[in-house]
């Protein structure tokens, strides 16, 4: 996730490497990025419009959202909406591909992470991008942000003139579980993805496992519906996607379970409980194996790492 001080003191070496190798990646038929914006609700009608009128026009933008809410998504959307939409898309993980923004090529760069990059490094990509010429050479920065940059500048861990840089314009992706009207045609989107990847005959989903799916709180938001969804689909013999093929999810709340009007109610649950719950029946669904739960999840290794810092010892099933 760093760059090493060796690296960023020869920019020149790495922007020429790059050059020599303007080839975007490939990819898989499974890790093809989407460049559908999948959804019904009034949250992704205006970030669909947001993305047309700012697509042409841009010089750099930054984009907040959750964890697998879909950043990298509507940075390459914006891309594809700019004069830039034939030059490369540079991909960089935080300062992990640091050299990449270097380059003098036109380009739209995509910094995925930028709260997450040390002071130091800021001062780099301040001084960069402060070169009024290096943005009017064809030249688009994106930023992504899980965090929030203000927080963060108060905090002093963000410098606020590099944040100034960055946010000429903002754009906030709303995290799914505030997006319930998505949730439906997201699932039937993905439901027929993955059974044509997986030479599944998958053609309809259940009204109840679309209930369950809209009572989930998705921290993992659309990655993890991604990650869920492709699981269901391969456990899945028939022809129809049914509930119980969701199984990592909680379920519904039947009938007898709900109190009558002489029995006191019970108090809700904290939004905190619930969550460390489907981590847990996740977990435990993967044998105690972290690496698989955090991929169900759509969450990172260190995200769920911390949240079982915060558990219960005896809760927690035996890790791998």
């Amino acid at each position: 996730m760093s760059a090493s001080a060796s690296s960023l003191g020869n920019p020149s070496s790495a922007a020429a490497a790059l050059d020599q190798h303007p080839a975007l990646p490939s990819y898989s038929a499974e890790e093809s990025p989407c460049f559908d914006l999948i959804g019904e609700s009034a949250a992704t009608e205006r970030l669909r419009l947001q993305i047309e009128r700012i697509g042409p026009h841009f010089r750099t933008v930054l984009i907040h959202g959750e964890i697998g809410t879909g950043k990298e998504l509507v940075a390459r959307k914006l891309h594809h909406r700019s004069t830039n939409a034939a030059s490369p898309f540079i991909l960089c993980h935080s300062t992990a591909s640091w050299q990449a923004i270097q380059t003098q090529r036109p380009c739209t760069i995509f910094i995925d992470g930028v709260d997450e990059i040390p002071l130091q490094t800021q001062a780099h990509l301040l001084h960069l991008i402060g070169d009024r010429a290096y943005l009017r050479s064809h030249r688009r920065i994106i930023a992504s942000a899980r965090q929030s940059l203000k927080r963060l500048i108060a905090a002093g861990r963000f410098r606020s003139d590099l944040y100034h840089r960055l946010a000429t314009i903002e754009i906030v992706i709303e995290p799914l579980r505030r997006r319930p009207d998505d949730i439906p045609p997201l699932a039937l989107y993905l439901l027929r993805r993955f059974a044509s990847l997986y030479g599944k005959d998958i053609a309809s989903i259940t009204a109840h496992a679309i209930a369950r799916l809209q009572q989930h709180n998705w921290p993992g938001n659309v990655r993890e519906m991604e990650n869920l969804l492709r699981n269901a689909v391969l456990s899945c013999d028939g022809d129809t996607l049914e509930a119980h093929h969701l199984h990592p999810l909680l379920p519904l709340a039947s009938p007898s379970s709900i109190s009558s009007n002489d029995e006191p109610a019970a108090a809700p649950a904290k939004l905190q409980d619930v969550v460390e719950q489907h981590v847990l029946s996740v977990l435990k669904t993967c044998s105690g194996n972290k690496v698989r739960a955090a991929e169900m999840l759509g969450i990172s290794r260190s995200t769920l790492y911390r949240m079982l810092d915060s558990t219960a010892p005896e809760r927690i099933p035996l890790l791998r």
